[in-house]
């Protein structure tokens, strides 16, 4: 026995226009990983200094990106010996500001 429903379809979430980071923002994780390279290139025969630092610029970036997974890769190679003297952090800010917009494409 088949019975006559209709089904109505609705989007499971509601997607907002996207909202990019404010130019403050990125110009204060930009500076904060530009201080933290410079620094970390100088530290690196101090290993736990060095630790300490890199650790508090990610709570930082953290703190001004919200929760992002791509701080994470920094931070990696950032405790990795003699990894120290690229700017990682650099890089970590620039991809979250170039890339941050890119979602999955919807299945």
């Amino acid at each position: 026995m088949e019975t006559d429903k209709s089904i109505i379809l609705t989007p499971a979430e509601t997607t907002s226009p996207f909202q990019r980071h404010s130019r403050a923002k990125m110009a204060t994780a930009f500076g904060v990983a530009a201080v933290s390279d410079a620094l970390s290139i100088w530290l690196t025969f101090a290993p736990p200094i060095q630790w300490t630092l890199d650790l508090a610029t990610a709570i930082v970036l953290f703190l001004i990106f919200g929760k992002r997974w791509a701080l994470l890769p920094g931070l990696v190679m950032e405790a990795i010996p003699g990894m120290g003297v690229f700017p990682w952090w650099v890089l970590v800010v620039l991809s979250i500001i170039l890339y941050d917009e890119i979602k999955k494409p919807l299945k």
